[in-house]
């Protein structure tokens, strides 16, 4: 049942890290609190790769961040890369 437990705990923390990234760019309202949520089951699971979590974490609120800085910039919450 550990081995189990920590194997799911691992792809948390994987998943976290890969949601977080692609955050950055687009969807920072669903894939931001989603990394959070996953990195942070992962870590309280006692996942091995602590530092991926870490890093989802991270990501998932610079997700947030980032988005209220651009909701900030220009008053709307949908924002685009041409000008």
């Amino acid at each position: 049942m550990t081995a189990v437990r920590e194997r799911d705990a691992d792809g948390m923390a994987v998943a976290s890290f890969l949601l977080g990234l692609p955050g950055l760019l687009v969807l920072n309202l669903l894939l931001g609190p989603m990394a959070i949520v996953l990195a942070s089951l992962a870590l309280w699971r006692g996942t091995t790769r602590r530092g991926r979590a870490l890093l989802g974490l991270f990501l998932g609120v610079a997700d947030l961040v980032v988005l209220a800085v651009l909701i900030g910039a220009d008053r709307t919450v949908s924002w685009g890369l041409a000008g």
